[in-house]
């Protein structure tokens, strides 16, 4: 079974990464306190009751992928935080107007903007190490490319918690600015 994912297009590829263009496209999301480890399930039984009916409609809705977990920053200490925003990706069927409201007020519902993306894929369990060690690979392939990221990475998940590990495909995500296609 194939979930719909935002569709993009593949700028350049990079040692390591491609740089890809992503048109608007629209989340519901919700922050949660706490570590990645501890945050993901209850983000997601609040982001998976919003597509399974859990709003003004009643409407249930089809799960996309990938869903997304972003560190937020402490407006004191950017490395520091305890929480994290999970996003699902809405299906391109809808629009602000005709997406149902949620009834769990945690749940948001935000248009992305269309933006440029650095993109590293790869394989293997779902640890916040891993994760942050395929940031600042990422992170280490732009900065010698010279292109800047904008914003703060996004760790995105394609499967289920049921896929043998070594099957998942992952990707870390950082917007960055000033892209030529070199």
């Amino acid at each position: 079974m194939s979930l719909e994912e935002p569709e993009f297009e593949v700028l350049s590829r990079k040692s390591g990464y491609q740089v890809r263009q992503y048109p608007a496209y629209l989340v519901a999301e919700v922050d949660v306190k706490g570590t990645l480890r501890s945050t993901g399930n209850q983000a997601f039984q609040m982001l998976a009751g919003y597509i399974f009916g859990n709003n003004e409609a009643g409407q249930k809705m089809a799960m996309t992928a990938p869903v997304t977990s972003t560190k937020v920053a402490d407006e004191v200490n950017p490395q520091a935080t305890d929480a994290y925003t999970y996003a699902f990706v809405m299906e391109r069927a809808f629009t602000m107007e005709t997406l149902p409201s949620p009834d769990d007020p945690r749940v948001t519902l935000r248009e992305m903007e269309p933006r440029t993306m650095a993109v590293r894929s790869y394989s293997g369990r779902w640890t916040e190490q891993r994760w942050q060690d395929k940031t600042e690979t990422l992170l280490d392939a732009l900065r010698a490319d010279g292109l800047e990221p904008v914003g703060r990475p996004i760790f995105a998940r394609y499967d289920p918690p049921f896929m043998p590990w070594f099957l998942r495909r992952n990707e870390v995500m950082v917007e960055i600015e000033g892209h030529a296609t070199r």
